[in-house]
């Protein structure tokens, strides 16, 4: 109960922080943040795009830890334990993915621009979409487990690559992109020591949040699996 109410605590604090605070060009206050050129108020995104990025990787990742556990032990547990972070991943790239239209729309004038980021994230969202096809056409439990498993293992050796490597490999309109050279400090974790607190914050809070929905999806999916086969 204690970690629910320091989750309550951290999440208001960080959207307060990240709405209400200011950004002024010479800071002379903790709750104000500095300037960036290039993105101004529109640099607040980092505390929510960001970590919704991030619960998707963490997400992905550990759908792939659960994928190798169930090849080894074949626990059904472990394939519920691998779904629940898979369909939590799909709905934080997808909030991912919307953050960052919405920010684009506001920053270069549309909503989508096929940047490489963007591109990126598109081909994770299509990449883990077709693991869900995949678990709905086979109705054997263990060979759809073992499917699965398999599928999470290969589409995670894809995640650095479009998330962390490509992005920064390509030029592009994304901050952190090749040719960038304005708002670089911000994606190199040398912001200003306020606006840095809060954005760990925002990251431990959202990693909390995640937690939460995914042991309380994965108990939903054992409850929906043991009603179903009473039924059956």
């Amino acid at each position: 109960m204690i970690w629910k109410i320091v989750l309550f605590v951290l999440m208001t604090f960080v959207i307060i922080a990240g709405i209400a605070f200011p950004i002024v060009s010479q800071p002379s206050a903790w709750y104000q943040f500095p300037l960036i050129p290039g993105l101004e108020e529109k640099a607040k995104i980092i505390f929510f795009h960001v970590p919704t990025a991030w619960l998707s990787v963490i997400a992905f990742l550990m759908a792939m830890v659960y994928g190798i556990k169930y090849l080894r032990h074949q626990d059904l547990d472990d394939d519920a334990k691998s779904n629940a972070a898979l369909q939590l991943g799909m709905v934080f790239c997808v909030l991912a993915t919307v953050t960052g239209s919405i920010w684009a729309k506001f920053t270069w004038g549309a909503f989508w621009h096929w940047d490489p980021r963007e591109t990126s994230i598109f081909i994770l969202l299509l990449i883990y979409g077709s693991l869900f096809a995949l678990r709905t056409a086979v109705e054997n439990e263990d060979k759809r487990a073992r499917l699965s498993a398999v599928y999470s293992i290969i589409a995670f050796l894809t995640v650095p690559f479009f998330i962390f490597i490509m992005p920064r490999i390509m030029t592009g309109l994304h901050p952190g992109s090749a040719n960038d050279d304005t708002s670089g400090p911000v994606v190199d974790f040398k912001m200003n020591r306020n606006m840095q607190f809060v954005f760990y914050l925002s990251l431990i809070a959202f990693t909390i949040l995640y937690y939460w929905m995914w042991s309380v999806r994965y108990k939903i999916l054992i409850i929906k699996d043991t009603l179903t086969k009473k039924l059956l």
